[in-house]
């Protein structure tokens, strides 16, 4: 077997698992670490999420994603010992790495992506502009087009203008339940 021991110390590396077993992987190796008296040597165990806007039966939900799915993250020094406890914890399909040994994540990666987890709250991504003509996507008034005439970033709110009956008239719509036409 080829020796891990590469002296890289204690840094971060990525972890593939079959998707959706994310979390069951992390717990099961947050245990593994705990009885095989790992804690010297592997430190952290991190499934990277982040809180994104949905909208479902109309109403605005914040969930969390996950932003690698079927990726964990593992901070760790990685030794032949380290190495096997987390290769061999089930569900992990490897590091990412060329051949066996695994590759750490930069400094820099690692502090954007903690910072990416650490925005509390989600954030619009606005593309619209008044006088802009949008569709409604979602809601009563699915698949009528108009033109927005206020936009409040604030809240996440738009205002649209259809023409409905032969007026025109105004409708305060989420964000997410319009797009461009």
């Amino acid at each position: 077997m080829a020796k891990q021991t590469l002296n890289q110390g204690r840094r971060w590396y990525v972890l593939h698992t079959y998707s959706g077993y994310e979390e069951n992987v992390a717990q099961n190796l947050r245990q593994r670490i705990d009885t095989m008296d790992m804690e010297d040597k592997i430190f952290n165990v991190l499934v990277p999420t982040e809180k994104k806007i949905k909208i479902k039966n109309g109403k605005r939900k914040v969930v969390e994603e996950k932003i690698f799915p079927g990726y964990i993250m593992v901070e760790m020094i990685v030794t032949d010992e380290s190495w096997y406890v987390v290769r061999n914890t089930p569900n992990v399909t490897g590091f990412i790495g060329t051949g066996t040994t695994p590759t750490p994540v930069s400094e820099k990666e690692i502090k954007s992506l903690q910072k990416r987890m650490g925005v509390e709250e989600p954030k619009f991504k606005i593309d619209f502009s008044v006088d802009s003509p949008v569709r409604i996507v979602d809601g009563p008034f699915k698949n009528l087009e108009g033109k927005i005439t206020n936009i409040d970033e604030e809240k996440g709110k738009v205002k649209v203008l259809v023409n409905m009956f032969g007026r025109e008239t105004p409708i305060e719509l989420d964000f997410l339940q319009i797009k461009k036409i």
